[in-house]
């Protein structure tokens, strides 16, 4: 990327009249995008503990055969409620926390475009949040559809569901109003002289998921809505009996879902992207391949919906097409590891925690990659569609993925963020601890799939319990190190303990971020700095 030389910005001092409000005022009427960012991140590790005690739940069922602690409706309401938790409570508003934070300190602007705008897509949030835990007290107890809502299951739930479908509207309200603010405060906000392809890779990537939400967030309303009316309206949309198609529900719900995989994803790539440079001491290793290949992601996302739908009855020209087009959107997230092992190709590198979650990231979000392949091939997928196979691929994606990304970003931000350096030692342990037993949790459930082990199954014959006892090992080792995480590595650093942060903790790094002092100041960048 080009070198960035940025005369000293003018900082806001500390004794500044324009010092943040005090008390709860603060936050509830915040309006500073670093305030916001940090109530995004707060608000997600909230969820991420709660949809992952419902993983544990799930698991500790799921420990040997027989029904052990719940009965199957629970254990369904569990699965989904997890699913759809870990997805529009935990990963999407994580993202969206470091877009707050991040990208006004790596473009040069002063603060995000519409600041009230971005207090309000926060603070829609947590009541959606309370929707969905409330769930659970509705009669019937909450939806038990799967995450994916699927009709005609969706269409006879009990009140549990509506409470869902709401929910649901007001976080995708939430998403598209963050979207329509990372757009403006990106095209129009950037410092002098930051031409667009002189973006740092995370202003890229959130750039592109931006669009990709403001495309799809309405296609998901359209497909509750249309529930909705079938629950309670009369309509006929997914009810065979009056003339709709359940079959439809899954096309609209996948048109949003599968460009909705790489939302969860891009904003991941940036933050490899920011982090390997840095421990590499070297250059991003052809920036303008990355920028395409993000570009095509994006695109082709709209054209490989239906790889989720192979076993649905379509003809197999359709087949054809969905799994042509799977395998060639693998190309430009090929290109993006190939770049990233580049990069470190002959570098001076260090393995920090950052740079350890990043290599992490790499090695297993390429596993996750080629089960993804595996499952795109119409042949393969028809014998492990709805097994552990497709459990473990997901999973592999988006933990090993999305979640390991947001710990290298934490990780790699932090001392700008808090003035203080997290404790390395800890650091190192929960990244260990993470990698380790994520792969005991998940790598067995692809031999579950292979062997014919259906999900979202409560009970199970005796012949999986093996592999099952091995993967809810796994499963409570990974949640202890995000406890770990948690009360060993994140609160000290945020209650002032550690060494103090320099400007620049990492030698490698490169950005307008890396100029204001650590902590950031409250306003920064009053005066736009110019990218030489």
């Amino acid at each position: 990327m080009t070198a960035i030389t940025v005369p000293s910005p003018s900082h806001t001092s500390v004794h500044d009249p324009h010092a943040p409000p005090r008390g709860w005022r603060r936050w509830v009427l915040a309006t500073n995008h670093k305030d916001i960012g940090t109530l995004y991140l707060l608000f997600s590790f909230v969820m991420l503990l709660i949809g992952g005690v419902m993983a544990l739940l799930i698991r500790t069922e799921l420990f040997k055969p027989g029904l052990q602690i719940m009965r199957p409706e629970f254990f369904n309401q569990l699965t989904t409620m997890h699913g759809i938790v870990m997805v529009f409570g935990a990963i999407m508003p994580a993202f969206v926390g470091f877009a707050n934070w991040m990208l006004p300190l790596q473009i040069g602007a002063s603060d995000m475009a519409f600041a009230r705008m971005n207090n309000f897509s926060f603070w829609l949030l947590p009541p959606a949040a309370l929707l969905l835990c409330a769930s659970f007290f509705a009669p019937g107890g909450a939806a038990a559809s799967g995450w994916t809502m699927y009709a005609p299951l969706s269409t006879q739930m009990g009140p549990g569901m509506d409470l869902l479908i709401f929910a649901i509207h007001i976080m995708g309200a939430s998403s598209i109003m963050g979207a329509i603010n990372i757009v403006v405060t990106i095209l129009n906000m950037r410092a002098p002289g930051m031409t667009l392809m002189k973006m740092p890779m995370f202003a890229w990537t959130w750039l592109v998921t931006a669009y990709l939400l403001l495309a799809v967030m309405p296609v998901l309303a359209g497909a509750v809505t249309m529930l909705l009316f079938d629950r309670h309206f009369g309509t006929s949309f997914f009810n065979a009996a009056g003339g709709g198609d359940p079959i439809l529900y899954q096309h609209i719900f996948w048109f949003f879902g599968h460009p909705e995989v790489y939302i969860m994803i891009l904003p991941a790539f940036g933050i490899i992207s920011q982090v390997i440079p840095a421990f590499s001491r070297k250059p991003l290793f052809g920036y303008s391949s990355m920028v395409y290949a993000v570009a095509a992601i994006a695109i082709l996302s709209f054209m490989v919906w239906a790889h989720h739908m192979f076993v649905t009855g379509m003809p197999v020209s359709s087949q054809l097409f969905f799994m042509y087009a799977t395998m060639l959107i693998s190309v430009p997230t090929g290109v993006k590891v190939f770049n990233w092992i580049a990069t470190m190709w002959r570098g001076a590198l260090s393995f920090e925690t950052p740079m350890l979650f990043a290599v992490g990231f790499i090695f297993v979000f390429t596993m996750g990659g080629f089960t993804g392949l595996i499952l795109a091939m119409a042949p393969l997928d028809v014998a492990v569609h709805g097994t552990y196979y497709v459990v473990a691929h997901f999973h592999y994606v988006l933990v090993a993925g999305s979640l390991f990304a947001l710990f290298a970003g934490w990780y790699y931000w932090s001392p700008k963020w808090t003035g203080r350096m997290y404790n390395e030692m800890r650091g190192r342990i929960h990244f260990w601890g993470s990698i380790i037993s994520f792969n005991i949790g998940f790598f067995p459930m692809h031999f579950l799939g292979l062997a014919g082990m259906p999900r979202r199954y409560a009970d199970y014959p005796a012949q999986f319990t093996d592999f099952n006892q091995i993967a809810t090992i796994g499963a409570f080792g990974f949640g202890l190190m995000q406890l770990y995480f948690l009360l060993c590595v994140a609160l000290p650093v945020y209650l002032g303990k550690g060494k103090k942060a320099p400007a620049k903790p990492w030698e490698g790094a490169q950005g307008l971020e890396w100029t204001i002092p650590s902590p950031a100041p409250f306003h920064t960048f009053e005066k736009p700095p110019t990218v030489e």
